[in-house]
């Protein structure tokens, strides 16, 4: 099947109301990245020096040495960022959630002492700092078993969240696959966490952020002074606390890293943005764990069967008789680009509409022939389709009388005598009254005039049979 897997429609205009806990409007999730330790080091194996998110400009890896410069500039975000950090959150009571790399976390254990005295979350950031687009499926599965054995024997506990960073395409598959992880943050698609089907399991994605994140500090464009990132974190909460005000709260992830916003001219940018943000009411600060939790039993997953996911012969039996009569609309369809896209009502209701605009004037018409009249002697003698049957229903048109009936079969009579196809609107969207009044204007249009009149009608009766069955 030709599928498109990108899912780019979300939660769409209507969000799910996050209903955090007390009800706030907003909920904070401060993020520190440990990565002092783990990052690319001939020491640690690797084939040459780190060239990642440092002060040092135009940074390049030095293959088969040691950069010392870097080097002692992950060892600032180890040996100080991370205790002035620590004495920040902690003297403020603001729990943090710390992605620390396996191998920083061995290499750094008074760190992780502190990080568990202070009951912040440990969740994973990867065995390594490295990158993984490169890496082989089985090696980058056998990095992210090895991460949370060394990780669950340092650390004492196995982690529940994950955010590899230098990820590849198959990183949050292999993590869901795991099976163990709570949460997995491996995407900037959203500003509320949201489920991902994996085979059988239903994994929770708590998405991060890269631009509202000090990494900004160290890549451009991006800060230069702590005034600026305090801004840009302002903007942000500003935006999100009205959403959440006007009942669509959400989530806005910050994220730290030691070595950066440790450095005191810029950490006093992250001070500012707490004094403001904590002079708000309806502020949460929780850790990504407590998010996972609140949301699994708030808004567990619910799944339904997908259109992008079903063969050609399910998706022709729920879709097949969607347009009268005419199961090839469907059959074509499924041959389409599909993916998360359609998986809704408008979604599959795109998909089989492209099918029938591009069909032939032949086949269109056929559709247009398949349609039953209005009140006429096939729903008198009850062998309209179940759609068909229903419709008809709602508009009261199962109920005439015989002189209203008689109306409407000479109207019928007339309209195909003059046009060569039944009248067609949808009933659901009118009442009797307005259906026989657009029946009498419509019998004096030109042909093709009516013809396209009666193919947008079917197109809207084939929207509403959709939403019947479909989110």
């Amino acid at each position: 099947m030709n599928r498109y897997p990108r899912n780019m429609t979300g939660y769409g205009a209507n969000p799910p109301d996050a209903q955090w806990p007390k009800g706030a409007k907003i909920a904070v999730s401060l993020v520190l990245n440990y990565e002092e330790g783990g990052e690319n080091n001939i020491l640690h194996g690797d084939a040459g020096s780190e060239a990642f998110l440092s002060d040092v400009a135009g940074a390049a890896p030095w293959p088969g040495k040691r950069h010392w410069n870097m080097e002692s500039i992950y060892d600032y975000g180890a040996r100080a960022g991370f205790w002035r950090l620590h004495r920040l959150f902690t003297s403020r009571d603001i729990p943090v959630t710390i992605y620390g790399v396996a191998t920083a976390l061995a290499r750094n254990p008074e760190q992780v002492a502190a990080m568990k005295a202070a009951d912040w979350e440990i969740a994973s950031h990867g065995l390594k700092w490295v990158e993984h687009k490169d890496m082989p499926e089985d090696e980058e599965r056998a990095a992210i078993t090895e991460a949370v054995r060394l990780h669950t024997e340092v650390v004492g506990t196995r982690p529940r969240g994950w955010y590899t960073g230098r990820c590849s395409v198959n990183t949050v598959r292999l993590v869901a696959e795991e099976g163990g992880f709570d949460w997995i943050a491996d995407t900037y698609d959203d500003d509320l966490p949201h489920w991902m089907e994996f085979g059988d399991r239903d994994q929770l994605i708590i998405p991060y952020t890269l631009e509202a994140n000090d990494m900004r500090f160290a890549t451009a464009p991006g800060y230069i002074e702590g005034q600026q990132f305090f801004q840009y974190l302002k903007d942000s909460f500003d935006v999100l606390y009205a959403e959440g005000e006007a009942g669509a709260a959400k989530m806005f992830s910050i994220g730290l890293h030691c070595r950066l916003i440790g450095r005191p001219g810029k950490i006093a940018g992250l001070m500012r943005f707490l004094d403001y943000a904590q002079g708000h009411e309806g502020v949460w600060f929780p850790r990504r764990m407590d998010i996972a939790d609140h949301w699994a039993a708030i808004h567990p997953h619910q799944r339904f069967e997908r259109p992008s996911e079903m063969d050609a012969q399910s998706f022709v039996a729920k879709f097949g008789t969607i347009f009268e009569h005419s199961p090839w609309i469907a059959e074509r369809a499924h041959g389409l680009e599909l993916g998360p896209a359609h998986d809704s009502a408008v979604g599959v209701h795109n998909a089989l509409c492209r099918m029938f605009r591009s069909a032939s004037y032949e086949e269109r018409l056929g559709v247009l022939m398949a349609h039953p009249d209005l009140a006429g002697k096939l729903a008198a003698a009850k062998c309209l389709t179940a759609e068909s049957t229903a419709e008809q229903a709602s508009a009261a048109l199962d109920s005439l009388t015989d002189a209203e009936r008689e109306t409407f079969q000479a109207l019928n009579t007339e309209y195909v005598a003059k046009h060569g196809f039944p009248f067609i609107i949808a009933v659901r969207d009118n009442t009797k009254d307005s259906i026989l009044a657009a029946f009498k204007t419509r019998i004096g249009h030109d042909t093709q005039t009516e013809f396209t009149t009666a193919c947008a009608q079917v197109e809207r009766i084939a929207e509403l049979r959709l939403k019947d069955i479909l989110p």
